[in-house]
């Protein structure tokens, strides 16, 4: 719980720092007044004055954060400053300042994206696993085995690429063509058709209801327990089980259930052990489970021998791939939201607060690459999201510009009070959503 808490908090924070960032670095330039760019929501618990007059506070809720800039609508200010007003500035410059904080979100996300091609990132090969009767994939063919060389013409270095692509294929209902090595060596093209998917559940294993899904790993014996039945036999760490009485190439699960069926009977593992081929009789012994069910333990921890691939890059190349992937999570974002509003994508695929706090804690368990890629994934959210056109979010702000531009003059008071409120009630019905979201999955 700790851990999650203070993933999301630093998470948090380092995302509204750099919204907020962006806000501040324009405004100054364009020669506003900051008033001052505080941390957190509240009671103020420390601050400093800059040489500027710019307070940088830390305030006691550690929820968001905001820049408060010399404005004319929120107070009286001097004739001397009226000409360092946020509102006293050409439209252009508003603009630009309001457009700053969710740019610089997007551009975070391009810069992490961008360390994580330079710094080599591991995942999985993509070598798919036996398809469910009655998917689009066991439809096309697909084997367990084949390996995904190349969807459309484009080609597939992981399992991360693969599912990317599948995944925007299958949003589009599209019929992707899915080049693939088979186990024995030959390559062959797979068309796939996923124009009759249903988006309405977005969560969970997406792709594994329409047959993607890895290989299971093979099993790889990591650890024994004194005295077990696995030690006693002469189960040694590192040893890789390739059968399991009459099942040839188990995967890690399926040796798993084929222990548990012999409680109290022999089976014979045959294993690799530093190149040697050894053949070793393991006594499950007889365990009783709660609900009076009969398994076997050996007393061994088994786990998954995945093929992994290192994808590194150049700076060059690392800051394209960057540049491009934010480019289509932000557009896959428009477009699931636009999907959501016509109903194709059911609305219980909105995430709050508890749950991406749930998620900052996972990916901090699993290590720095994960959590940077989901620092990358929430920044590129939070742009997206505040570049909408809803009033009281950025994106409100600057539709009210481009109504002045269009009028020649700011739009009437009214409608921006008006538009004020149906933001507040928008914002607040989709934070209703969310969290109702977040506690049931917490409950399910």
């Amino acid at each position: 719980m700790l851990l999650t808490l203070a993933a999301f908090a630093v998470a948090l924070g380092v995302l509204v720092v750099i919204h907020e960032l962006g806000h501040y670095l324009v405004a100054r330039a364009c020669g506003v007044r900051i008033l001052r760019f505080s941390v957190g929501f509240g009671k103020v618990l420390c601050k400093r004055t800059d040489r500027h007059g710019t307070e940088w506070a830390l305030s006691a809720i550690p929820l968001g954060g905001y820049v408060k800039m010399l404005d004319e609508r929120e107070g009286e200010v001097p004739a001397a400053e009226r000409g360092r007003a946020f509102n006293a500035q050409p439209v252009g410059k508003r603009i630009a300042i309001v457009a700053a904080g969710p740019v610089f979100n997007l551009v975070l996300a391009a810069l992490l994206y961008a360390a994580l091609n330079m710094a080599g990132v591991k995942e999985p090969a993509a070598v798919l696993g036996d398809p469910t009767a009655g998917t689009p994939a066991f439809a096309a063919g697909i084997k367990a085995g084949d390996r995904i060389l190349a969807i459309d013409g484009a080609e597939v270095g992981t399992w991360g690429d693969a599912r990317w692509m599948l995944l925007k294929s299958l949003t589009d209902k599209g019929r992707p063509a899915i080049e693939v090595q088979t186990a024995s060596g030959e390559r062959r093209v797979r068309p796939v058709d996923f124009s009759q998917a249903t988006l309405g559940q977005m969560e969970g294993d997406v792709l594994g209801r329409e047959g993607f899904g890895l290989a299971s790993p093979k099993p790889v014996i990591r650890g024994i327990m004194p005295e077990s039945a696995a030690a006693q036999a002469g189960l040694l760490a590192g040893d890789r089980v390739v059968a399991a009485g009459d099942k040839k190439d188990p995967s890690a699960t399926e040796l798993i259930t084929l222990i548990q069926a012999h409680a109290g009977q022999p089976l014979r593992l045959s294993v690799v052990r530093d190149g040697a081929a050894l053949a070793i009789d393991v006594l499950p012994r007889e365990e009783r489970l709660a609900d009076g069910t009969l398994v076997g333990r050996i007393g061994a921890q088994i786990g998954g021998d995945i093929q992994l691939i290192t994808v590194r890059h150049g700076p060059v190349d690392s800051l394209a791939m960057g540049a491009q992937r934010t480019a289509e999570v932000s557009w896959f974002s428009l477009r699931m939201l636009g999907k959501m509003l016509v109903g194709d994508v059911a609305l219980s695929n909105l995430s709050g607060p508890v749950t991406i706090a749930d998620y900052a804690g996972q990916t901090a368990r699993m290590g720095l690459e994960a959590y940077i890629a989901f620092l990358a994934l929430v920044s590129v959210s939070l742009g997206v999201l505040n570049l909408l056109p809803i009033p009281m979010l950025d994106g409100g702000h600057l539709l009210y510009y481009l109504v002045e531009i269009i009028r020649g003059s700011p739009p009437p008071e009214r409608w921006m009070e008006v538009g004020q409120r149906a933001g507040f009630g928008i914002l607040m019905v989709l934070m209703a959503v969310a969290l109702f979201n977040d506690f049931t999955r917490l409950l399910t």
